[in-house]
């Protein structure tokens, strides 16, 4: 089977990870305000203040869900993280809700972005990402390995350089949910070209690369203790959480 080829890091995109081309594009904010929170030291302990305007939707560890509706943002590359909030803020992401919750009233400036970037970078990850049931895991890894890998690492580990996203541990229905939205024009950010390439991807192709995808585990010094939980919010409520694929 011959399967198009993913061109710029489709799967930078299907994290959510991108760059979004809207009307609303702002060319001077995005890079000033980017490079900036990027030149700075992000204050961690300040980070954890500012996240708590994170947390109704990504959970106190930063886990997100399993049924795809947040992603794991824990461990992410701090530059990963910044981008994206630097995005979302200048209106180069559609993400209306991401949108108030980044925004400068509500978290700051670039030191602010900074702060938060540095606190959920270091919270360590879960290994019990949402899983697929049943999928076609070395047609999966054949195609991660000849279309993703020389972007997001073969373990998925991402690249701090060229900020490009660590996508170990993530969640498969999210993967799939913001593939489908690449290809269907929902997400605007996607790059023309990679559109085109994606277009050839068959049902099976998709849903095995994604599976493969989300069982690539973070390293053992990036993984939380069993039963951890972030002692920074000790009574946030965390049994509406749907509960990935037991394994």
């Amino acid at each position: 089977m011959q399967t198009g080829s993913f061109g710029r890091c489709a799967l930078a995109l299907a994290l959510g990870f991108g760059i979004t081309t809207t009307a609303s594009l702002n060319a001077a904010t995005i890079p000033t305000e980017f490079n900036e929170a990027l030149s700075l030291t992000g204050d961690a302990t300040n980070g954890a203040r500012l996240y708590r305007n994170c947390v109704a939707c990504h959970g106190a560890e930063g886990w997100g869900d399993g049924s795809g509706a947040y992603p794991q943002i824990a461990g992410q590359l701090p530059g990963v993280i910044i981008k994206q909030l630097a995005d979302i803020r200048a209106g180069n992401r559609d993400n209306p809700i991401m949108r108030a919750f980044s925004s400068q009233r509500s978290l700051g400036d670039a030191q602010s972005i900074a702060d938060v970037a540095a606190y959920i970078s270091q919270l360590p990850m879960s290994n019990r990402n949402g899983r697929a049931l049943g999928a076609d895991l070395s047609m999966g890894k054949e195609i991660y390995q000849r279309e993703c890998a020389d972007c997001h690492g073969e373990q998925g580990e991402g690249d701090v350089k060229e900020h490009v996203p660590a996508i170990h541990g993530q969640h498969y229905n999210y993967l799939v949910r913001q593939f489908h939205w690449i290809r269907n024009g929902r997400r605007r950010n996607a790059d023309p070209e990679m559109v085109r390439q994606i277009e050839r991807f068959t049902a099976h192709d998709i849903s095995a690369v994604m599976a493969y995808t989300a069982s690539l585990q973070p390293p053992a010094d990036k993984l939380a203790e069993p039963g951890w939980t972030n002692p920074d919010f000790p009574n946030h409520w965390r049994d509406w959480r749907p509960t990935p694929n037991a394994r």
